[in-house]
């Protein structure tokens, strides 16, 4: 017969947060800005086509990670891969396409995500990753990454461009913060849930502001690399850390 531990990692479906989930999370991130920009600007598709393809892609995942029986990291980080790409195609297309602005964007996007943790804490009782273990729980764990990787890329273009600070001055900002959240974990009583999602939030523009470094122009402060052989390298990298490593899911500790 399981132990209560046993069970409880039965039926999670979300893995265990430490470094590795970080190092894969950043890649994914940044991933997603290479691979959306490839589809909505290299194939020249635009914002629009490029967001209803990957919304698809997302639904599909999604819905594959929900009816999953078992945590499965190969079906839950090509879910969040889904929710970067989609984020960052519905960003620029809010941004530039609709004329919002990153300020109005970033704007509606916080105001989306505060409600998302709002609901489902009123609903749920917790927003702690280690209690998605339910059908309900994960649909609110996902609408609440998508809404936090789309304001992720609007938040991460507003800082490379509007303040000009560009890609690399991005990353620094960004690498900083989540730095400072580090220390907080390890060194203060601040919820570990809020720094999660804190954390979780801020790896989206760095993923954004370092997928821009890559693939801009050199005269933008970019590598000028192609974004296909971009995508092509994170999607390898992402895959040696999933493979080369056990994955556990995450555990309910109280």
């Amino acid at each position: 017969m399981p132990t209560k531990t046993e069970s409880q990692e039965m039926f999670s479906k979300v893995p265990e947060v430490t470094l590795l989930f970080w190092i894969i999370k950043i890649l994914a991130t940044t991933l997603g800005e290479t691979g959306g920009d490839a589809v909505s600007m290299s194939l020249n598709l635009g914002y629009l086509v490029g967001t209803g393809i990957f919304a698809v892609i997302f639904m599909v995942a999604v819905g594959v990670q929900i009816s999953a029986k078992k945590f499965h990291p190969v079906i839950y980080w090509t879910t969040i891969v889904a929710t970067t790409t989609v984020g960052t195609t519905l960003a620029d297309f809010a941004d530039r396409s609709l004329g919002i602005g990153y300020a109005g964007g970033t704007s509606i996007l916080i105001a989306l995500l505060a409600a998302s943790l709002f609901v489902w804490h009123c609903t749920l009782g917790s927003v702690a990753v280690d209690t998605v273990n339910s059908p309900k729980s994960e649909a609110f764990y996902w609408l609440t990454i998508m809404f936090s990787q789309t304001l992720g890329t609007a938040l991460g273009d507003w800082t490379a461009d509007t303040e000009a600070l560009g890609y690399g001055g991005g990353i620094i900002v960004f690498g900083t913060l989540l730095g400072v959240i580090a220390a907080a974990y390890f060194w203060t009583k601040i919820s570990h849930t809020v720094l999660f999602w804190a954390a979780f939030i801020l790896t989206r523009p760095l993923g954004a502001v370092a997928g821009d470094f890559l693939d801009k122009p050199h005269d933008h402060g970019g590598l000028a690399l192609s974004r296909y052989s971009a995508s092509a390298t994170l999607i390898v990298l992402m895959a040696f850390f999933i493979f080369a490593f056990s994955h556990k899911p995450a555990r309910r500790t109280h």
